[in-house]
């Protein structure tokens, strides 16, 4: 179904007074960017450069360029020197990895405007006359904006200070000015989402700090590099993601670079032409008020965030992190009680955490960053270590540097340099609770001498608008002695294909049952992030070693509400399903299936209707009670935005009025 389709779809589905108000207002909106549309084109925005003669920041960012020693002493002491050059060189070199794209060699003008993996470009033009997602093509518009974010820049300005050269230097100055020559104001692809123009300009002020002191740098340079930063403060002011049902990590991020540029600015009020009537110091306060306003609207009162994910949870930590650092080494400080959820938020990630030490993937994934500060090219997204390494200096909490034990280096670069080093390591990093539950987000963990068990049962994103939520009620994953078993999917892709996208959050690719083909929560295939609640899901039991929970998913469309025990035990895991009867409704359907998604690298064998499972040294056997059939698929699990490997499903169907029981057995 075209775009347009689907917007007459819903107009036809309005009362008439309301489709009448949106299409006045549509009209509305049209005439204007066709009118701003037309000015940037005759008359560009441009603000002087010299306007910012001799303008040096007053504010301390996240490290003291005057502590270059002691930060570049630290580095070689861990022994991450070697690395850090060779990334900064591949760096040099325009080889990037990018959203799964694996290591790319871009040329020597850097492709700004394309999605280098599709060969896709966008034409420059005035940002709302863009186009960003059509999905009937194979672009990804995340691929031009995550590299114009320039989260490589804290690589180049390490490896500067490590050794000196000056190749590096020159190399921050040839890509920002290529950028700004290719990305005038208002004019490209990289300037059609604020949270990616926020992002930018923090990094690029991370890279200031770096590079201030460069003798290869004029003065010129740096004037060019304020004004644009200039235009990029007063852009997010005026483009804030704040517009829809609920706000989010785009909102967030937004606020985020308001607080780093108003911080930068301070005092500064520049006029000119095309500059909104905002100034730094009105960005900052409005960054500080909404930010604190944001973690009681984001953040449940358990610290899980509302956006049902485990990978945006970890960038909405880090949103709200970074903008209490700036401000604390600032003199200006968060309330406690800010303060006190933020530490939840990091509780949640250490009690989700496997003891493998990575999280796992649930909802959806897109490997989202704000600064990468340690590790850039080889940085785990399904491992949220780096956080609470920030966080045990943050809180003052050895159970979370124990566990960010081996990310020190990122806690250095944004929490500050250690107070005390090197702190005595434990032996093994610490895991969470025996049994942990955040209601409020929908997660329940088990845990065993050997094992380790995630539930997923709770409302979907923001409160029921599901826009990164999968199906995946009742829904668990499975470690033992430190090897995956069974996993969650991830979610692979967005826009760049709409049918895997669909399929990854499918409930048949969810470790959870599917009654009569139906999905737990209704979706349109052209709607890529809006599934509305129809779960309801509930917690109706939990303790050590046991949960139970339900769902009304199927009740509106085969009668019946899907209900799940776990029985967690040491060397053993037993699931318990039925269907029971809802109220009266469409006619009632007893036949399900139950699947069971396998690591990838799991080798599976089914005999007398039981499933033999080896993987790298763990066998689990499992026996099932009321099936009817067993069948094994091959499939994908993705723990990687944009990467995808092997897997297989197992799917088990049962219609026995007793419903099935499956026995998960490990020595």
């Amino acid at each position: 179904m075209s775009t347009l389709m689907m917007k007459v779809k819903k107009l036809r589905t309005m009362p008439l007074h309301a489709a009448a108000a949106k299409v006045a207002g549509k009209a509305l909106e049209e005439t204007r960017t066709a009118y701003h549309s037309i000015r940037h084109r005759l008359a560009p925005a441009v603000l002087e450069p010299s306007l910012f003669s001799g303008f040096r920041s007053r504010a301390r960012f996240l490290f003291d360029p005057q502590d270059k020693e002691r930060y570049t002493g630290l580095l070689r002491d861990d022994g991450a020197e070697t690395e850090i050059i060779r990334q900064a060189d591949r760096i040099c070199a325009h080889e990037f990895d990018l959203l799964g794209s694996g290591p790319v060699s871009l040329g020597q003008r850097l492709p700004w405007h394309e999605d280098f993996k599709s060969g896709y470009r966008w034409e420059p033009r005035y940002y709302k006359r863009i186009r960003t997602v059509d999905l009937s093509n194979r672009a990804d518009v995340k691929v031009p904006w995550e590299l114009s974010r320039f989260q490589h820049v804290f690589t180049l300005g390490k490896a500067y200070w490590l050794t000196g050269r000056e190749a590096y230097a020159l190399e921050f100055q040839a890509e920002l000015d290529d950028w700004m020559r290719e990305n005038p104001p208002e004019m490209s692809i990289n300037w059609t989402c604020a949270m990616d123009v926020a992002i930018r300009a923090v990094n690029w002020i991370a890279g200031i700090y770096f590079f201030r002191e460069s003798p290869s740098l004029r003065e010129a340079f740096w004037d060019r590099v304020h004004a644009s930063l200039y235009r990029h403060g007063g852009f997010i002011m005026n483009n804030l993601e704040n517009m829809g049902e609920h706000t989010g990590n785009h909102y967030l991020s937004d606020l985020a670079g308001l607080i780093g540029l108003g911080l930068y600015f301070g005092d500064m009020e520049v006029r000119g032409k095309g500059i909104s009537g905002s100034a730094p110091k009105e960005w900052l306060a409005y960054g500080i008020r909404e930010t604190e306003r944001e973690m009681f609207v984001q953040v449940n009162g358990d610290g899980s965030n509302y956006e049902a994910s485990t990978s945006y949870h970890r960038l909405v930590t880090e949103l709200f992190v970074l903008p209490v650092v700036w401000c604390r080494n600032n003199g200006i400080g968060f309330t406690p009680e800010y303060m006190k959820r933020l530490e939840k938020m990091h509780e949640f990630m250490l009690d989700l955490m496997k003891p493998d030490g990575r999280t796992p993937v649930i909802g959806d994934a897109d490997d989202g960053r704000v600064m990468i500060a340690s590790n850039y090219g080889r940085w785990a997204p399904v491992d949220c270590r780096h956080m609470l390494a920030v966080a045990g200096e943050l809180f003052d909490r050895d159970e979370f540097r124990a566990a960010g034990r081996l990310h020190r280096e990122e806690a250095m670069w944004i929490a500050g340099l250690p107070s005390h080093r090197p702190y005595a390591e434990p032996e093994r990093a610490p895991s969470g609770r025996p049994c942990a539950a955040y209601p409020d987000g929908g997660y329940y963990v088990l845990r065993s001498s050997m094992a380790y068990c995630l539930v997923r049962c709770g409302e979907l994103s923001f409160h029921g608008h599901g826009a990164h939520s999968h199906n995946d009620q009742l829904s668990f994953e499975l470690q033992v002695s430190g090897q995956d078993v069974f996993v969650d999917p991830g979610a692979y892709v967005y826009s760049a294909d709409y049918r895997l996208r669909n399929l990854f959050r499918s409930t048949g690719m969810h470790n959870t049952v599917q009654v009569g083909g139906y999905e737990q929560n209704d979706f349109d295939e052209h709607e890529l992030f809006l599934m509305r609640e129809q779960t309801f899901a509930c917690c109706d039991a939990f303790r050590e070693g046991f949960f139970a929970g339900s769902h009304s998913g199927y009740a509106g469309k085969c009668s019946v509400i899907h209900r799940r025990e776990f029985d967690f035990r040491e060397g053993e895991l037993t699931l318990t399903d039925r269907l029971d009867p809802a109220l009266p409704g469409p006619e009632e359907i007893r036949e399900f299936t139950a699947s069971f998604m396998l690591a990838p690298g799991a080798a599976a064998a089914e005999s007398d209707d039981k499933v033999l499972i080896r993987i790298a040294g763990v066998t689990i056997h499992m026996s099932f009670e009321g099936a009817s059939a067993i069948q094994m698929e091959d499939s994908w699990v993705s723990d990687r935005y944009g990467v995808r490997r092997a897997s297989r499903l197992i799917r088990v169907r049962s219609s026995q009025p007793g419903g099935l029981r499956t026995r998960i057995r490990w020595k």
